[in-house]
């Protein structure tokens, strides 16, 4: 297997990753849906078995893996979406999986992810380094440290999330997106649709006073978030610094990004709710919600992700009931 470093995400990467995929999970489905903007259609990720895209990454990432690497399994870090991923391709491939988790995590999410088997390491997000932590423990094990977004299979395997959408879209819309709205913490499943599509035009959608990525593309270069940034629901997009690896696939293809705050977050969730009978997680709903802000306007064919759906059932109740 290629040494991550000298491996670069391609098209053909991802369409290799979708042929494995398809093998194990079915298409999530793609909803047209009418805005005050205009039509969009809906990329339904939080119907994944585990409730997020991540699975798409972190099969592929695993599945790439000799046997010999299998044996010794893997570390991953994450807030949840990324480590039940992991542990959930861990698990289908007898794979041992530890997942570097922060304490804060919601309670959900720590859950399923012990539930499908992997052992959880908690840290404190705002003074404890999770790559450090991560890169001990690989190395104490002679395990593989699998991010969750740094990696060119990672990338590849969140890419075939808009790969199926386009087919779906070439069948149901005449023709494949045009323009693309995502969620974004680090940028795997944007710097996918920017490989899958290079014609169209991508948005990315993150957290007000999380919009690293929004202000690195700007300014054409990597920024940080800084000192003290907000809380915010979108636990799912709290990436404090993005990678070279998705940083330079989104530049190059021009792509743009959008902030939004936690109301209109809020906002897009409820409308999913109501109106698709949807579960969405706050991370997953930020690009619907930069649409229905008008932030992000629909451009022909528009595809708006879906990312996730796990959250805590109180909040989610108490976000619902406004």
């Amino acid at each position: 297997m290629q040494d991550t470093e000298s491996r670069t995400p391609t098209l053909a990467g991802i369409k290799e990753a979708a042929e494995r995929i398809r093998a194990i999970v079915p298409p999530t489905p793609l909803i047209p849906f009418e805005t005050e903007h205009g039509q969009i259609w809906l990329k339904c990720e939080n119907l994944q078995p585990i409730g997020a895209f991540k699975l798409r990454g972190g099969y592929h990432r695993l599945a790439a893996m000799s046997e010999e690497q299998r044996k010794t399994g893997v570390v991953a870090f994450s807030s949840g979406n990324h480590a039940q991923g992991v542990a959930w391709a861990a698990k289908r491939l007898g794979m041992p999986a530890l997942i570097i988790m922060p304490a804060d995590a919601p309670q959900t999410k720590l859950d399923a992810t012990r539930a499908l088997g992997a052992e959880i390491i908690t840290y404190d997000r705002m003074s404890e380094g999770r790559e450090e932590l991560a890169a001990r423990e690989a190395e104490a094990r002679g395990a593989i440290v699998v991010p969750s977004f740094d990696d060119p299979w990672v990338v590849e395997g969140q890419g075939t999330a808009t790969l199926e959408a386009a087919e779906q879209m070439e069948a149901l819309a005449g023709g494949q997106p045009e323009s693309v709205v995502t969620c974004c913490g680090g940028g795997g499943l944007s710097a996918g649709a920017a490989l899958v599509l290079p014609n169209a035009q991508v948005t990315i959608a993150e957290p007000e006073g999380w919009d690293d990525m929004a202000r690195s593309l700007a300014n054409g270069a990597i920024e940080s978030v800084g000192p003290n940034p907000p809380d915010t629901r979108c636990d799912a997009l709290q990436t404090i610094k993005v990678a070279r690896i998705t940083f330079d696939i989104l530049k190059a293809h021009g792509a743009t990004g959008v902030a939004v705050s936690e109301d209109e977050v809020a906002h897009a969730m409820r409308v999913a709710y109501s109106r698709l009978q949807l579960v969405v997680e706050p991370g997953g709903a930020v690009a619907l919600a930069a649409v229905l802000s008008g932030k992000a306007k629909p451009k022909g064919r528009t595809m708006v992700t879906l990312s996730g759906g796990n959250v805590d059932p109180a909040v989610f109740a108490e976000i619902i009931q406004g």
